[in-house]
């Protein structure tokens, strides 16, 4: 859907802008020093930084995003997507997408929280090798993404 422009996913966050603000803004009050927002359902893998103004680089990161993908569902996916490329330059918060299968395996210790975006190039038939798409670190105290 577009807007003023903008295209906009009237089913994920876009859809509920006064909710978001609220929450961001809650999340940039909080003592929390890295807050960390865990999801999935959407059968693809996505790394993004909460910014104060998502559409504002400049402005401080109050938390990461990390989607997980399915294992299997949807089939074998892709690298990337049409519709997600045309998306990516609007969202420069975005720091990775694949819309291939896996998981997430994150590594949490006091210093740092480590994702490593697993994936696999299908999964429509037995024995594929697992890789790691991307990784990235959240330091603590500094709550954003960080490629490694």
């Amino acid at each position: 859907m577009a807007m003023g422009g903008h295209r906009f996913n009237p089913d994920a966050w876009d859809g509920y802008a006064a909710n978001q603000d609220r929450i961001v803004a809650g999340l940039a009050d909080s003592p929390v020093r890295n807050a960390v927002v865990l999801t999935g359902n959407v059968h693809s893998h996505w790394a993004a930084e909460v910014r104060e103004r998502f559409d504002d680089l400049s402005s401080p990161a109050v938390a990461t995003e990390l989607v997980t993908t399915s294992i299997s569902s949807g089939g074998d996916g892709s690298d990337s997507r049409d519709d997600i490329a045309a998306v990516l330059p609007e969202n420069p918060h975005i720091r990775y997408f694949t819309g291939r299968r896996g998981y997430i395996r994150t590594r949490i210790t006091p210093d740092e929280l480590r994702a490593d975006f697993r994936v696999l190039p299908y999964v429509s038939r037995p024995g594929a090798p697992m890789r790691t798409g991307a990784s990235f670190v959240v330091p603590d105290r500094d709550p954003a993404l960080h490629a490694m």
